[in-house]
């Protein structure tokens, strides 16, 4: 399954930049004005997992392999919309016209603004606003719920008119029946304090601690632009051990209740996303439908045995491997080899 998380804000609270960073490049239109964001962008992102490269290192040794194996990390799909503003779901502004575009998502993320520039201006509605800080994240997260449970209602009105018989109002994609995070955009100095913003925007805007991250926009299309070695000395200078996007990343998926598994063989290495308690029978049908059904059985090796033993051949001999039926629930870093009839 893939996972898909619209981005929703006011205009210029730096949605597209995060956008841009996320994609490691520049795909959306960054610019400091109003409504610079005229189409929807939608960019598919891979989720870092370092158990990966782990993986393919050792299935080179253990099968002898030249070079290392492909690496497919599992993906999450952002989309990208004008931002909204007081009055959207009454057609002021953009954002509105996109709506439709982020129904279909898994989650929604709020991107507020905290960073201060006085050369980017606020707006909340048609007219920008004197005020050039971001110290009014509570009334812009109103702004915005407000926006969608008036689409929403729009929408649930729509459906009474219509009266269909074959479809009922519980199989709407409200906006309010997703989950969803806050992310905070807040200026680079402001990243050493990170949790403890999350904590207080947390209680400010009523959500729990786990839905907000704080994330600076601007540092993540400057790590965006660098190579792995040296993100990691940026972030180290800035006192930060994880960015801003593999913190994002590891929240969608809690806030999600999703977890992943891993297989591992000459022809790739894999992440696969499934949601919590799936058994083995349906996580077999991620990699391909078919396999639900022609399902034997499931060997599966715990990750660090995997590693320490040195792959499949040895864990097999070293017993540990285990054989499991298609009740089996998963568990987040099983390493799997399916076996499937034909």
């Amino acid at each position: 399954m893939g996972l898909k998380i619209g981005i929703v804000g006011l205009p210029n609270v730096g949605k597209s930049t995060l956008f841009n960073a996320l994609l490691k490049r520049q795909i959306a239109y960054a610019a400091n004005f109003p409504f610079a964001t005229i189409e929807p962008n939608v960019g598919v992102v891979p989720v870092p997992d370092g158990r990966l490269n782990q993986l393919a290192e050792v299935t080179k040794e253990s099968e002898k392999m030249t070079d290392l194996p492909p690496v497919v990390n599992a993906t999450v799909e952002f989309v990208d919309i004008a931002g909204l503003i007081a009055g959207a779901s009454k057609g002021e502004g953009l954002g509105n016209k996109f709506l439709s575009h982020i129904r279909e998502t898994d989650a929604i993320c709020f991107c507020l603004r905290l960073f201060k520039d006085k050369d980017v201006i606020r707006v909340t509605d048609t007219t920008p606003q004197a005020s050039h800080v971001g110290g009014q994240a509570k009334s812009d997260f109103e702004i915005l719920k407000t926006e969608l449970d008036l689409a929403d209602l729009e929408m649930t009105e729509k459906h009474k008119k219509k009266k269909k018989e074959k479809q009922n109002e519980e199989e709407l994609p409200l906006f309010s029946k997703k989950p969803y995070l806050v992310v905070l955009n807040v200026d680079e100095g402001d990243l050493v304090n990170a949790n403890k913003l999350e904590i207080e925007y947390a209680q400010k805007l009523g959500v729990h601690v786990h839905q907000v991250i704080a994330i600076s926009a601007k540092i993540e299309s400057e790590l965006s632009d660098l190579a792995d070695a040296d993100q990691e000395k940026y972030l180290e200078d800035l006192g930060i051990k994880e960015s801003g996007i593999e913190r994002l990343t590891k929240k969608a998926f809690e806030t999600l209740g999703l977890i992943t598994f891993l297989t591992a063989g000459v022809k790739e290495v894999r992440a696969w996303t499934i949601k919590k308690d799936t058994d083995a029978q349906n996580a077999a049908g991620v990699i391909h439908t078919d396999f639900i059904k022609k399902f034997i059985k499931a060997d599966v090796v715990d990750f660090n045995d995997f590693i320490e033993n040195g792959g499949w051949k040895n864990c097999r001999e070293k017993g540990k491997v285990r054989s499991e039926g298609r009740d089996y629930i998963m568990k987040d870093g099983d390493v799997v080899e399916f076996k499937i009839g034909s």
